[in-house]
């Protein structure tokens, strides 16, 4: 079994990263409730080498990012830069833009293009990373976009990034699917799902109902490396549920951290 290390997923603390001083305050409280590693996504704008000194100060590792698809079209030697400045493997993609979700032809069209930007950045030395929401488990042409964007990519080029939450919502199984993409995943983000009424919340890890044993130990067997804690919507302090995610994580679940 090999160790997943912890990163928290600064979208969950969106609100607290506008500025950079906020960012900066925000990694130091990050780093007092365990976590070494972070993934950069929802900050507002900051120069590169503004964050490259406030990882300097922290001691903070940033473990991978949420770039915009349309930088990655239209700046992607710049985003190369940056993530070398920061040193920073993961290049991630939040999510589909609209323009290609409505058929089969245009979810073809969105895994050739972005896996040539994939190319580009393994010769650089980076990773592309795709993150999912529910949408990507409906079916065009008796196929789900999940299985179409794992056809028509290559499997060194564009690798994926699931959400357990999502993935769930979207009525599949992640523990499923950690084992389905085995090679083709190393990066992870945790994400509980709970009931209020007939109503699905986001939760802490752990304080939900996704089975977190099953999830961590397919983890532990593939080739996942990093796991993203983040949870879209809190009900208490956005800093207290990343405490209860990682004390879950560490206490109740065995991981190093």
């Amino acid at each position: 079994m090999r160790d997943i290390k912890i990163s928290a997923q600064l979208y969950t603390l969106r609100n607290f990263t506008k500025t950079l001083p906020e960012f900066k305050d925000t990694l130091y409280k990050v780093k007092d409730l365990g976590y070494k590693s972070f993934q950069h996504s929802g900050a507002g704008p900051m120069d590169a080498t503004d964050v490259k000194k406030c990882l300097d100060e922290t001691g903070m590792i940033m473990s991978a990012t949420h770039t915009s698809p349309q930088r990655l079209k239209d700046d992607l030697k710049n985003v190369i830069k940056e993530h070398q400045l920061w040193n920073c493997e993961y290049v991630g993609i939040g999510m589909m833009p609209e323009e290609y979700r409505d058929n089969y032809d245009d979810i073809v069209r969105f895994s050739k293009e972005y896996n040539e930007i994939g190319k580009a950045l393994k010769k650089e030395g980076l990773q592309l990373v795709y993150h999912n929401h529910d949408f990507e488990f409906q079916k065009y042409n008796d196929k789900l976009i999940m299985d179409i964007m794992m056809d028509e990519t290559d499997s060194d080029s564009f690798e994926f990034e699931i959400d357990t939450y999502w993935v769930q919502s979207g009525g599949a199984d992640p523990v499923d699917w950690i084992y389905k993409l085995d090679g083709r995943m190393r990066y992870i983000h945790f994400k509980d799902m709970a009931m209020t009424g007939r109503q699905q919340v986001f939760a802490p890890v752990g304080e939900g109902n996704l089975n977190w044993g099953k999830i961590i130990t397919a983890c532990e067997e593939t080739s996942v490396e990093w796991c993203a804690v983040e949870q879209d919507i809190c009900e208490i302090s956005e800093f207290e549920c990343l405490g209860q995610s990682y004390g879950n994580l560490t206490l109740h679940y065995g991981m190093k951290g």
